[in-house]
């Protein structure tokens, strides 16, 4: 999971809220800027399509960067790019419903597997295992090259998110749009020193068990049932099934899982190093930058108290709106996949 500190703290404290009585229609309908606030139909009424789709397709394989990246793709070679980030722990079966929906549509859509996942590999044994925000970026940015995609509509949730958020703040011209889970959760290393009140603290264990040796001996062992146990925390009303869980588990299997989510975690904590190539994005990254591109930022019940967005709405100065998913936790694509490819249509059009 990835919220910073100040909204993952607000979640924890909120629990969660209630059921909205909007229709999904309205989502479809607010536009422009001004930050408008659409909330959305009952958590059941969201999970329409969800699950349809127990495939990807065939995994295509590209050199990009320091990685051979594994990717979904969905729709016309010639549609409009969309490329659509997972979290951690999940996967690239995150978008296994909304590929299909926004390839319908018309895009051109390609759901990578991060560094550490799935069929993703280093290209070479002596590259850092590194899993710090801007590497990740970066390795996106180089997939993007690679397919010699110029620009594209990006969306993600977790650690998604935050990569989509950074791409948009770094390369603006390679974003057309945005659609940013949770909204603008870019690490700054300094922010992440400030303690916590108890309560909030209590539901960043897994960072604290991963600043241990323990922890990662752990993590090496029981990775299938710590990260379904994750899913469960993160998404208590979603009711997946052993098969949707077991199909994305798969990727955790990958040689390099381990290192880059203990890495990212230790990183995020100062307890680890990043690489001297990416300090410049750093710095860049810790002043809080704005994101100019048309967004659309969406929040669901695992945003607690932060899921009315006012608390990063002034982070998006270009064309903005934010919606919000009563009833939905954090993996809002696998489990809302009609609003979530709605938001990227209409993040398209903003």
């Amino acid at each position: 999971m990835t919220l910073n500190r100040r909204l993952f703290g607000g979640a924890l404290a909120a629990g969660a809220a209630g059921l909205a009585a909007a229709s999904l229609s309205g989502c479809s309908t607010d536009s422009g800027g001004g930050g408008t606030v659409t909330t959305t139909a009952a958590g059941q009424e969201l999970r329409a399509g969800s699950g349809v789709h127990t495939t990807l397709g065939t995994i295509k394989q590209v050199q990009a960067g320091v990685l051979n990246v594994g990717y979904a793709e969905f729709g016309p070679a010639n549609g409009q790019p969309v490329v659509l980030l997972h979290g951690w722990p999940y996967d690239a079966y995150s978008y296994a419903d909304v590929g299909p929906l926004l390839a319908d549509a018309g895009y051109r859509v390609l759901v990578p597997y991060l560094r550490g996942y799935g069929p993703t590999t280093f290209l070479s044994p002596q590259t850092v295992r590194n899993g710090q925000q801007s590497a990740i970026a970066k390795d996106i940015v180089d997939f993007m090259d690679a397919l010699h995609i110029e620009q594209a509509v990006l969306g993600g949730y977790d650690w998604g998110a935050r990569t989509v958020d950074i791409i948009a703040t770094l390369w603006p011209q390679r974003c057309k749009a945005l659609v940013a889970v949770s909204g603008y959760i870019v690490t700054e290393l300094a922010a992440q020193q400030q303690p916590l009140p108890p309560k909030a603290e209590l539901g960043w264990w897994y960072q604290y068990y991963f600043a241990t040796e323990r922890g990662r001996a752990g993590y090496t062992r029981y990775r299938h049932d710590f990260n379904k146990q994750i899913w469960q925390i993160a998404s208590p009303a979603w009711k997946f099934d052993d098969a949707t869980y077991d199909r994305s588990a798969a990727a955790f299997d990958n040689p390099d899982h381990v290192d880059i989510v203990i890495h990212n975690y230790r990183w995020r904590l100062g307890l680890a190093q990043g690489e001297p190539q990416y300090d410049a994005f750093e710095q860049q990254l810790a002043t809080g930058p704005a994101i100019t591109v048309p967004t659309i930022t969406v929040s669901s019940d695992f945003d607690g108290t932060a899921k009315d967005g006012k608390g990063y709405a002034n982070k998006y100065t270009g064309k903005y709106v934010h919606r919000v998913l009563d009833g939905i936790g954090h993996n809002v694509p696998q489990e809302a996949p009609k609003p979530f490819s709605q938001a990227i249509i209409d993040a398209d059009h903003l």
